[in-house]
């Protein structure tokens, strides 16, 4: 079976992707992340695939109103969840926008930032060109991408327990976020878009796992991962959800333990 766009969060998939995945694993690296972009005081930040807001309220709060944020995402869900985190005096924008044609002069922008969104994107380096074109003379790129399942156990645990149940033809989504983990194929498509000074820091972090059942939900309902599984079996997903929670138990260990996940952040000139 050939699955939907990895890429597609709509319907549902915002709630659940904000409220039960966005604390365990987005979040720190969030704030990380909005350090980074913030220590070089930009005055007008682009944010690519911002989803439901998660790095774009870091982003607010670390500088206050110093910066004008233009935030986009290929989904209108994703942003209609972000734009309820912040009133209309806080100077951020919402687009809707492909990162690959982003509708942007050339020079608009001083940083461009992406959190775990260039994975999807599928010409990688169109993205890396088109984040080029938008920034201005000593502008500042920087985005993250999840290491391999190897450093992110939360992951691999969930593709195996999703393909239990459909051995012949598993679903793919939760491969699809890990597939930027080699670094130097990362590195070369930014120099060959016109990028300089590309440096890489490879970030590994514990998050506390207070309530398994609501990451597994998460999981799978917060991810394209649960169209894919519709579409072989409407009825498979709350016991996949069920499996998966009793898989986290046995392998990540009981709430109240916290669970290990790697990154690698990128920034360039």
């Amino acid at each position: 079976m050939s699955d939907a766009n990895p890429a597609a969060f709509t319907g549902s998939i915002p709630e659940f992707y904000d409220r039960c995945l966005g604390p365990v694993i987005f979040s720190g690296y969030a704030a990380d992340l909005a350090r980074r972009v913030a220590a070089r005081a930009p005055g007008r930040v682009l944010e690519t695939a911002a989803g439901t807001g998660i790095l774009t309220r870091r982003l607010r709060d670390e500088k206050g109103g110093a910066m004008r944020i233009t935030a986009t995402d290929l989904n209108p869900p994703m942003l209609e969840a972000a734009r309820a985190k912040f009133g209309p005096d806080e100077g951020v924008t919402f687009t809707a926008a492909d990162a690959l044609n982003l509708p942007f002069a050339d020079d608009s922008f001083d940083a461009v930032a992406c959190q775990f969104g260039v994975m999807f994107y599928p010409d990688k380096e169109q993205s890396y060109r088109e984040a080029r074109r938008v920034l201005a003379p000593g502008g500042h790129y920087a985005f993250s991408v999840w290491d391999s399942h190897r450093y992110n156990e939360f992951a691999k645990v969930a593709f195996e327990t999703v393909a239990g149940f459909f051995p012949a033809d598993p679903p793919q989504f939760h491969k699809a976020p890990f597939v930027c983990h080699e670094i130097d194929p990362v590195k070369e498509g930014l120099i060959d878009a016109g990028f300089t000074d590309v440096r890489i820091t490879v970030l590994r972090t514990e998050k506390l796992l207070a309530d398994v059942a609501a990451f597994a939900r998460g999981m799978i309902l917060g991810t394209p991962i649960v169209d894919q599984i519709r579409s072989r079996d409407e009825s498979l997903a709350e016991r996949i959800i069920e499996a998966l929670t009793a898989a986290y138990c046995g392998r990540l260990g009981a709430a109240g333990r916290p669970i290990r996940m790697q990154a690698v952040v990128f920034e360039a000139a």
